[in-house]
């Protein structure tokens, strides 16, 4: 880092880095246009993508119809339909029983109505392959279509795959616009804010934008080479960049600003700068960059694809802030801080301020401090009692969805199930009687319905008895897969219902081998960072417990205040990876300055130094974060939601408490003995 560091106190260097970035914008230009159109939102990249139900879907695609995705048109009247009713459901029939080759529309199935008299329906089938575009314009058309001309008090609603596709479309279609506005429009207060300058907000923001710029190149890139972008991963790539970019910003020019003050070139105080700063924020990147990487071992599609994608936006945010910004920062000189222009001799007073006494406090009593941290903590984390169900497809959206409301109309007037039958795939040979048999006795299945045939076998609907999309029917799953296995060895299940069920085992498998992989890996980066054991274990059992404790309040607050349906089942994996791998980086930034000022002051010494000076820009740092993770909570999907929530709670938690009050009290109650087996632990290098 030293030689490189060199580069920005040259007086041609910095104007090379500015050539070069300007050179690289240009080229990265088409490509972070083009990334709108790689991103896929089709069910397969939210999907455990080796799952049994995957399998069978992909397989029942070969069948006759199998590309056909349904609408279903729902219509009802609690107090019975009437003539008039039924005139008008017939001719909202009609109106699809041609094929409409532009909108992907096959001919609508008869009317269905029900026994009680208080619903009727048909089916529209699609073939849209995936054209998610295709999918909005006709379901879109089909719901005005069906809504004109009909009797007051007869209700109407799309629902069925087709139906839920089309509205978790629709609610990822403005997710970046609104998350880059509202991202960038926080940073730009917050750095006003923080710097009270009306010009030099320009070069961080200007940093972060042009790293965003790179990063849409680089993912355009690498969903050209196979890997699967959809727009949840694009919202939280966003978020990602914004809230780490700008973090490495303010951790690189408040060691620029402490520069400026020893030295009188502003090349020579960057230079400075990075050679300082440099190691932490490579570190704090590497440790985001390794936590990240270990989710693409994820067996959830939509997991595996975040983790390569995310690292690579906090990879290239990282080595932005390490050339681009510094090169700015040497050409512009000292006056763009202006009107609170840093002067050479004005080193100011590490003792003195709001942190300095505040590191005083708990230096005079650091067990007394670190034992009532850890209580309040474990108090938090008594929150997860209220995790809540998991939360499902049909409850993943906030506020009125036509899908989720056409479900609830079926309820009571048709079977529940009847919307997305279950799919039972007999082998080529197999005994479909046998097969069917076995189903209709498994509880909670009420019927066995139409066969087809194809190259995979014979395949077979079942029809639920519980809502698709709740918790009672992704129970039935496990059982109906035993006792049809059973009677024919080789049968398959899959559809809507299998598939969520699918989805949540492999989001708990996720939840339960990724976070030790994690933690090891980011144990290893902090060891070469720090150069001793002790540390980084005290930091890996700081971050768990400030995870406990931000899940436990998040769960708390999801319950009871916001009333949510149920927890995201990726919400614990999300909040992990991103708070131990974020959360640990203002840890990361005041431990390598401690270990900076120990040497000469002693570990209690250079632990207080670092707080004093660290302070203000680590604080400052962790509300930027936590204020961009936040925005996802501007969204209309509560996993979104939930993990935006969590992540910005948990940031706070570790800028306000952990590294404020629990780290140095622990690092002072330890003493030297917090940098074994290092040089530093020996009696004679610190006391």
């Amino acid at each position: 880092m030293t030689r490189y560091a060199r580069l920005f106190a040259t007086r041609i260097g910095p104007w090379c880095v500015l050539m070069v970035c300007a050179a690289v914008a240009m080229v990265a230009a088409p490509g972070a246009a083009d990334l709108a159109s790689k991103v896929r939102n089709d069910q397969v990249t939210f999907l455990p993508g080796d799952s049994e139900s995957v399998a069978v879907s992909r397989e029942l695609r070969a069948f006759p119809g199998g590309e056909l995705t349904p609408a279903l048109v729902v219509f009802r009247r609690d107090g019975g339909l009437t003539q008039a009713d039924r005139r008008a459901i017939a001719a909202a029939r009609d109106a699809w029983a041609a094929p409409r080759p532009s909108l992907g529309t096959r001919t609508a199935t008869r009317v269905i109505g029900t026994p009680a008299d208080v619903a009727a329906g048909f089916s529209v089938p699609l073939h849209v392959q995936g054209d998610t575009d295709l999918l909005r314009r006709a379901v879109g058309e089909i719901r005005r279509s069906t809504a004109r001309g009909l009797p007051p008090g007869l209700s109407t609603a799309v629902t069925g795959p087709a139906g839920y596709s089309a509205d978790a479309v629709d609610a990822f279609g403005d997710v970046n616009r609104t998350l880059f506005l509202a991202a960038a429009g926080l940073v730009l207060v917050l750095l006003l804010l923080i710097y009270r300058s009306p010009v030099f907000w320009v070069l961080p923001l200007g940093c972060v934008l042009f790293a965003e710029h790179l990063v849409r190149a680089a993912a355009a890139a690498a969903a050209d080479a196979g890997l699967t972008i959809n727009s949840q991963t694009e919202g939280i790539l966003l978020v990602l960049v914004f809230g780490a970019g700008t973090d490495y910003a303010l951790l690189l020019v408040a060691r620029h600003r402490e520069e400026l003050r020893r030295h009188a070139s502003p090349r020579a105080a960057a230079a400075a700068a990075v050679r300082r700063a440099g190691p932490a924020i490579a570190a704090s990147a590497g440790t985001v960059v390794a936590g990240l990487l270990v989710l693409s071992l994820a067996q959830v599609n939509s997991t595996a694809g975040l983790g390569p994608v995310g690292a690579l936006g906090v990879a290239i945010s990282a080595v932005v802030m390490l050339t681009l910004l510094p090169a700015l920062l040497g050409v512009c000189g000292r006056r763009v801080f202006w009107p609170m222009v840093p002067r050479v001799g004005d080193e100011g007073d590490a003792h003195a301020g709001v942190w300095a006494r505040l590191g005083g406090a708990v230096m005079r009593r650091p067990r007394r401090t670190w034992a009532a941290t850890l209580a309040a903590l474990l108090a938090l984390a008594g929150g997860l009692v209220f995790l809540g169900d998991r939360l499902t497809s049909a409850d993943a959206f906030r506020g009125d969805v036509e899908s989720v409301r056409g479900q609830r109309m079926l309820d009571g007037a048709f079977p529940a199930g009847v919307s997305a039958p279950t799919a039972m795939l007999v082998p080529p040979g197999g005994d479909v009687l046998s097969a069917e048999a076995a189903a209709a006795s498994v509880p909670g299945v009420i019927a066995v319905g139409s066969r087809r045939r194809g190259p995979a076998g014979t395949s077979v609907q079942v029809v639920l008895g519980d809502d698709p999309l709740s918790e009672a029917a992704y129970d039935v799953i496990p059982e109906l897969r035993r006792d049809v296995r059973t009677a024919v060895p080789g049968t398959r299940v899959g559809g809507i219902t299998a598939i969520e069920k699918d989805l949540a085992d492999a989001g708990v498998r996720d939840a339960l081998v990724l976070p030790p992989l994690i933690l090891v890996v980011v144990f290893a980066v902090l060891a070469a960072l720090l150069r001793c054991l002790a540390a980084p274990l005290v930091l890996i059992a700081t971050v768990i417990v400030s995870f406990a404790g931000a899940l436990g309040f998040s769960a708390w607050f999801f319950n009871l205040v916001l009333g949510a349906p149920g927890t995201d089942p990726s919400l614990p994996l999300y909040g992990f990876v991103f708070l131990v791998a974020l959360g640990v980086d203002y840890s990361i930034f005041l431990m390598a300055r401690a270990r900076e000022e120990t040497p000469r002051h002693g570990t209690r010494g250079g632990m207080l130094r670092a707080l004093s000076l660290t302070g203000g820009v680590i604080t400052s740092a962790g509300v930027v974060l936590a204020g961009t993770f936040a925005m996802l909570c501007l969204l209309p999907l509560w996993a979104l939601v939930q993990v935006g929530f969590l992540v910005a709670f948990g940031v706070l938690l570790d800028t306000l408490v952990v590294r404020t009050l629990l780290v140095p009290a622990i690092v002072a109650d330890m003493g030297r003995r917090v940098w074994w087996p290092s040089s530093l632990s020996r009696p004679r290098d610190a006391p």
